[in-house]
């Protein structure tokens, strides 16, 4: 199979983070180090010769950048101080990219600016639509429902999550090509990708490879990061309308509301203080991207639970204005980073993960058959 080198490949890679991959030198310290990197995948090393060559197609189709999750310690031991660890992380975000049939994702990484504009002008679009829509502002009282709809609010819940979804299918398709490329001619029996299904729904729900990392502490955060968030979202788009009820009444509900919260504003509090202290190398080389995502999840925890806490206060006013710029940032943090920034990576991991062992599996298998054929004898002549 001829395969097509693009030599200035490394450095379109590089601005997507680490600007220069050619300072390793593939001595191979980081794949010796590293505690998840093994014979069925070997990494960083193999991923960043692939990228300082050129070889953009066997990039493509490497899962490799995925079955990474920075713990940091190559970057710590590498002699020449390439830092392995971002390359990976900048492979990902550029790889994000390549999946992304829209090109936003890569508008995304590459401009700070284009970011920025993006999430004020769905912000100001938000804002718009309670400015021009909203319902009566009752003041005697606070009356949330009848200033936002509950009804109105939850179609839109549900237009926004299947046009995000949609969105994200698509590039995880995307992703099932490039990866499987290769092997697409193969025919992979149908058979295989349903047995392991079950590895997907297992890694999606608890990425559970982060805690063989070394660093279990990590994992047991962005667990709880992942519950807090998916907990959000469902009470949010599924349960909204017994979420958001008006007047000043505690309702049982609530307690996985006071959860959700608490959870993403510790955990991305948390992560917030890391990279500004720098002293761990994972929070030395943080991408703007990763600052936005996090502050915005922050935010949207933090200006949801004052919402509720002015609707418990009995303040019409307060609550109503609180509730618009609750959604003002919600909404433009989900719409940018589900499908095309740092939250996609929870479905490109376990992908990774769920096709590897595809093709593991559709191997073996092919071994087996060809072991089981019977073996005709030459005749003698």
């Amino acid at each position: 199979m001829s395969t097509t080198v693009d030599p200035g490949l490394h450095k379109e890679i590089g601005c997507f983070g680490c600007d220069d991959i050619t300072q390793c030198i593939n001595c191979g310290n980081c794949t010796a180090v590293c505690s998840l990197s093994g014979e069925d995948a070997v990494f960083p090393r193999k991923t960043i010769r692939y990228a300082q060559l050129g070889i953009k197609d066997r990039l493509m189709e490497s899962v490799e950048p995925w079955l990474c999750y920075y713990c940091g310690e190559c970057s710590e031991t590498c002699p020449r101080q390439a830092n392995p660890g971002e390359i990976m992380m900048t492979l990902r975000r550029w790889l994000t990219a390549q999946y992304d049939w829209t090109g936003l994702s890569k508008k995304l990484y590459l401009s700070k600016t284009w970011e920025v504009f993006a999430l004020a002008a769905l912000a100001a679009f938000v804002v718009a639509l309670f400015v021009f829509f909203h319902g009566p502002m009752v003041t005697d009282r606070v009356e949330l429902n009848t200033f936002a709809p509950v009804v109105w609010v939850e179609i839109g819940d549900w237009v926004m999550a299947l046009l995000l979804s949609s969105f994200l299918f698509t590039n995880v398709l995307r992703m099932h090509r490039y990866v499987m490329g290769s092997w697409l001619p193969s025919r992979i029996p149908f058979s295989i990708y349903l047995r392991e299904l079950k590895t997907l729904v297992l890694h999606a729900m608890t990425q559970k490879r982060w805690k063989d990392c070394d660093n279990l502490s990590r994992w047991i955060k962005h667990l709880l990061l992942v519950t807090g968030y998916v907990t959000m979202l469902l009470l949010i788009v599924v349960f909204l309308r017994w979420f958001q009820t008006d007047g000043s009444q505690w309702r049982p509900i609530d307690l996985l509301g006071y959860y959700a919260t608490g959870v993403l504003m510790f955990v991305t509090g948390e992560m917030i203080v890391s990279r500004l202290r720098r002293r761990e190398e994972i929070h030395k080389h943080s991408h703007s991207t990763d600052w936005i995502f996090l502050v915005l999840l922050f935010l949207t925890a933090l200006t949801g639970i004052l919402v509720h806490g002015l609707r418990l206060a009995g303040l019409p006013l307060p609550t109503y204005y609180m509730y618009v710029l609750h959604l003002a940032i919600a909404v433009p943090m989900l719409v940018i980073e589900v499908p095309f920034g740092k939250w996609s990576h929870l479905a490109y991991r376990p992908l990774a993960i769920y096709l590897t062992n595809v093709k593991k599996q559709f191997e073996h298998s092919s071994q087996t058959a060809n072991a089981a054929m019977p073996t005709v004898a030459s005749p003698n002549y």
